[in-house]
């Protein structure tokens, strides 16, 4: 009977009568067929139709209503009438939740909610199919709606409900209802807490977070593997690594999630060994490693020192099977560009028959972090889509390598595409070529469009932004930035005192340091540094405040254990040396653990400029010895050594030197601290030579340099010439005019005098008021610190005698005897 059944059923497509006395083994045989049928067949839809008009106990609608087949919209239609005419829709809640699910699967969300509308007593699976499909559908507003209308008190609902807006990116809804079920509504479980704490992460919520995490501790649901992971993550993406240690450590159970996440936040600290070791303690426990776990690891491995692990880890992804996932491939050639190894990154992209996303996007990240920009833009260009991340490495490369200007001509382009959005990556990008331009208005414009574009308070990019608006010399705006962060992390914090520090702010840069350290926010040595930078520029007026301050400084430094970071201690140096204490200088120095170039220079130059050019050059010689080569800039401070200390043959051993033994090419500096050597010997004749002979064309800043010493030998033909060439190179400049006027006055050559200060007039040039010195002309010399020579009242009151020289009337001295003029001006 059944295969008779079947065959008339196929042959007259769909129609036909069913006696109503078959048996119940026939019945069974007959559902049989229709779960072999096509969900999307013609005939399923007619057998059904035939089935409905039997009995209603023959007529079961679980055996075509599967949730595992996907019914188009008209086949729910369909589905939904023939119920409605057997009225299981009034009588069986299941059966109504598996149409409200199909309707749900279809994206039909007006009939789900019909279906939803109709039904006598809803149970918790149709709450929970409400509102996940309007999560699904982004409807979320009318699944919010419904859910306040009705008060569900069922955990589950209240899970839905916020775990929905969190998956939507609804965060602050998603927090917000959080805390109405803590009000006496059903008690968060171990489904509630992993999506919220995930949206304490995102928004950085640390305070709310810890008193989640005291919520998990309170329910007994520390020890949930979930539960544990979320909060793992937590701590460590705000920076909390001690923390998400702690819970690490206390998990019983630990997946391939929390593993991960600890690696990370290693890594995000830059903590790489403790990410290796951990990586490694994986493997020894054969844990399950993920693509996720690779990447980390491998971002850790981007530095030169540590190429030689990134190998082996390459190695291992071969025998794992890992290196055919496209975002592996893409971290191995992001690693090998860092460490230099281009011809290994060509050969990760060769696997690759296209450039797709983002095994392009890698390819041109590592022509960009070599400096081939040329390269990474044509690669760039011929990528089909390009997303954010994209556009994101283009725009970044070109900011790391001076071309910020490009990097935001790049941003205008890319506003025109559709469906690219500005995130995190691009807009520090962004902002980091605002900074290095100090165009404060563009960097306004992007920090409003981004505003604008997240549709809310974004706490994305705050550090970047105070960065941007601290070295754009808007210190308000960068502390009002600074303010609305709801996390302040290190870097936020060190943009804040940098800004303050670098704009002369010692006020508000010790106020704010004090500030971090009393709400236990850990500061970094790139902190305190620039604290130290702030009480080294205090004023004059100011010295004793600032020594006693440095030295509070100092000793707090040694209770938070940075004394011994190279650059903490370079600061210590500078600080006490602009103080004129070079024992103090030499402390500090001898407490960094591991001396750096910048630590060798700081010490040299602080001999260099108070006159201990020998020490300076004792120093000089223990940092060769100690294996650390110099830079350019340890050979201006050891050349400043040899001109304070009249050292002209070491001079030019040194100059020869640095390009021989070093291969670092003199800049105008180098040659113009040589011009000084040279100078303050009194040996003029050999220092135009000297710069006659110079290989490059010399500057302002070399001719300066012989101008100043022409000014204290008092030689006017060789100054003449000094004089005329940097006038030819500074034209709008008035300290060529002024210094060679000044050597005519020391010598009693008044019409010169006269001469110069006409062709002042003449071209519009005005001398600048106040007291200066030959090192703003020269940029060299750095034997006097304004505000800081012992002598500093005496080289105001010859200045001052100079400016008064300057600007006496001519024509009375020249009809009268010097020597009567010069007791009635008080000079004689």
């Amino acid at each position: 009977i059944y295969k008779q059944y079947a065959v008339s059923f196929y042959r007259f497509g769909g129609y036909i009568e069913i006696p109503p006395d078959i048996n119940n083994n026939i019945q069974l045989q007959m559902k049989a067929l229709i779960s072999h049928l096509k969900p999307t067949s013609l005939y399923l839809t007619r057998f059904i139709s035939s089935l409905v008009s039997l009995q209603t106990y023959f007529f079961d609608p679980f055996h075509f209503l599967n949730e595992s087949r996907k019914y188009t919209l008209q086949e729910a239609k369909i589905i939904h009438t023939h119920l409605l005419k057997s009225n299981f829709l009034h009588t069986h809640v299941d059966v109504s939740n598996h149409l409200l699910r199909i309707y749900c699967k279809a994206s039909a969300f007006d009939y789900a909610l019909k279906v939803f509308d109709q039904m006598p007593q809803p149970d918790i699976t149709s709450w929970n199919l409400l509102i996940t499909s309007h999560n699904q559908t982004s409807i979320f507003d009318d699944a919010l709606r419904v859910f306040n209308d009705e008060s569900c008190g069922n955990v589950v609902c209240w899970n839905a409900i916020i775990s929905g807006a969190i998956k939507l990116n609804k965060d602050d809804v998603g927090l917000s209802l959080f805390r109405r079920m803590c009000r006496g509504f059903p008690s968060p479980n171990r489904f509630t807490f992993p999506s919220v704490i995930g949206a304490c992460a995102k928004l950085q919520e640390f305070e709310l977070g810890r008193v989640v995490h005291g919520l998990v501790v309170k329910y007994g649901e520390q020890e949930d593997m979930v539960v544990g992971t979320a909060i793992v993550d937590f701590y460590a993406k705000c920076g909390q690594v001690n923390e998400a240690i702690k819970m690490f450590s206390r998990m019983p159970t630990r997946n391939v999630v929390s593993w991960t996440a600890i690696i990370t936040g290693f890594v995000q600290k830059g903590e790489v060994q403790s990410a290796l070791e951990l990586f490694k303690q994986m493997m020894a426990l054969n844990q399950e490693i993920n693509t996720y776990t690779v990447t980390s690891v491998l971002s850790a491995c981007a530095n030169p020192l540590l190429c030689k692990q990134g190998f082996q880890i390459h190695c291992w992804i071969y025998k794992t099977g890992l290196y055919s996932d496209p975002t592996v491939k893409n971290c191995l050639i992001n690693l090998y560009s860092k460490i230099g190894a281009i011809e290994l990154s060509e050969q990760v992209f060769e696997d690759m028959n296209n450039l797709m996303n983002p095994m392009g996007c890698s390819l041109f990240t590592m022509y960009s972090k070599c400096g081939c920009l040329n390269e990474s833009y044509e690669i760039f260009s011929q990528i089909p889509d390009k997303d954010n991340v994209s556009w994101a490495s283009m725009i970044s490369g070109f900011t790391e390598h001076g071309y910020a200007y490009r990097a935001i001509e790049l941003f205008r382009e890319m506003l025109l595409v559709k469906n690219v959005t500005l995130d995190e990556t691009t807009l520090t990008a962004l902002l980091a070529a605002c900074s290095s331009l100090r165009v404060l208005k563009t960097g306004k414009e992007i920090h409003g469009f981004f505003i604008r574009q997240q549709d809310k308070k974004s706490v994305f990019g705050g550090s970047s932004m105070v960065n941007m608006y601290s070295r754009c010399g808007d210190l308000k705006s960068a502390k009002r930035v600074f303010n609305l962060m709801p996390f302040k992390d290190q870097t936020s914090c060190s943009s804040l005192v940098s800004g303050y520090a670098q704009n002369g702010c010692v006020k508000e840069t010790l106020d704010l340091f004090v500030e971090l350290l009393s709400s236990g926010l850990e500061v970094d040595s790139f902190t305190v540094s620039s604290v130290l930078a702030a009480v080294g520029d205090l004023n004059h007026s100011d010295v004793g405040i600032g020594v006693k301050i440095g030295t509070q400084l100092h000793a707090s430094i040694v209770k938070l254990g940075f004394e011994s970071k190279a650059s903490v201690g370079s600061s210590l140096v500078m600080m006490y040396s602009k103080y004129g204490n070079l024992d103090d200088c030499l402390k500090g120095f001898n407490q960094i653990k591991e001396p750096d170039v910048i630590s060798w220079t700081a010490m040299i130059n602080s001999y260099a400029n108070h006159g201990n050019g020998l020490e300076a050059l004792r120093v000089f010689e223990l940092m060769k010895k100690s294996g650390t080569e110099p830079d350019s800039v340890t050979f201006v401070a050891v050349l400043t050594a040899c001109s304070h200390s009249g050292l002209v043959k070491e001079g030019y051993s040194y100059l020869k030197s640095m390009v021989k033994d070093y291969g670092i090419e003199p800049s105008q500096r180098h040659y113009a601290c040589m011009v000084d050597v040279l100078g303050r010997s009194g040996r003029l004749q050999e220092a135009e030579q000297f710069i006659r002979n110079m290989p490059v064309e010399p500057g302002s800043l070399v001719w300066g340099t012989l101008l100043a010493a022409c000014k204290v030998h008092a030689d006017v033909e060789i100054g003449k010439i000094a004089a005329e060439k940097f006038i030819e190179l500074e034209p709008s400049s008035d300290g060529g005019y002024v210094a060679f006027s000044n050597i005519c006055a020391d010598v009693g050559q008044w019409e010169e005098v006269l001469k110069i200060r006409n062709e002042m007039k003449g071209t519009g040039i005005k001398k600048q008021p106040g007291w200066r010195n030959d090192c703003e002309i020269t940029g060299v010399g750095g034997g006097i610190d304004k505000g800081r020579e012992p002598m500093v009242s005496q080289i105001h009151l010859q200045n001052l005698k100079m400016e008064m020289l300057a600007n006496v009337d001519l024509t009375a001295i020249k009809t009268a005897k010097s020597g009567c003029c010069f007791e009635v001006l008080g000079f004689a």
